[in-house]
């Protein structure tokens, strides 16, 4: 057991989870993290979670009550907001809003990945790739200099993109090929976020092969 107030439950796999454990890991912050199947939800998540989704963050308040926060961005905006260390936003409140709205264009590029990487035939994988491709070329017009996708400083969008980009380290890299091709600056953002301690710390040791396993199981290409 951790000492600590803050309880991250969890899924090994799942996307969402990991934003808020970059998060947690970026800002400083001790945390238990408790995984749970998702396939057989116990009660005492059913009674935690109002969607039946992770993640879910119990934070213990000083009477020793849990308070529970549930819904990924929630929680990491949560998270920035109280604990320590440098916030994940910038300053100013455009260039704020703007990283909000680029996270939010996250959802549907998330869409389109999992769509993709979960295709069980070409011209299913093909039309996912180019929709995928579409939105990517769209961030990297967004792209500066780097390292990061506001530059030097790893903020909330980094958090928030680093594990949709984590699958194409793992599937076979003439499929991620396949996806990145011509596109330098988001290529190197990968590189920069894979390399990350708090991106790499974020999901179990085995997380390749268990996500290897997965796609198996479930027929698609992006295994083969």
């Amino acid at each position: 057991m951790t000492d600590t107030n803050l309880t991250l439950i969890s899924h090994p796999l799942c996307p969402f989870v990991q934003r808020a454990a970059i998060t947690l890991l970026e800002k400083g912050g001790p945390f238990e993290r408790i995984n749970v199947d998702l396939s057989a939800r116990p009660d005492w998540f059913l009674a935690l979670s109002p969607t039946g989704k992770v993640p879910v963050l119990k934070v213990r308040q000083p009477d020793g009550e849990d308070a529970v926060v549930f819904e990924s961005m929630v929680i990491c905006e949560y998270l920035n907001e109280t604990l320590g260390g440098a916030s994940m936003y910038p300053e100013d409140p455009l260039a704020r809003a703007r990283h909000r709205a680029w996270i939010e264009f996250a959802t549907q590029t998330m869409a389109d990945a999992w769509q993709f990487l979960h295709a069980v035939d070409v011209p299913t994988a093909d039309a996912r790739r180019s929709a995928l491709r579409d939105k990517l070329r769209r961030l990297e017009a967004e792209l500066g200099a780097g390292p990061y996708f506001a530059g030097p400083d790893f903020g909330m969008v980094d958090a928030v993109y680093a594990p949709l980009f984590r699958y194409f380290g793992i599937i076979d890299p003439a499929v991620s090929q396949a996806v990145f091709d011509g596109l330098p600056r988001i290529t190197a953002w990968r590189a920069a976020l894979a390399a990350r301690p708090s991106v790499r710390d974020a999901v179990v040791p085995d997380y390749a092969d268990r996500f290897r396993n997965h796609l198996r199981q479930n027929g698609a290409l992006a295994a083969a």
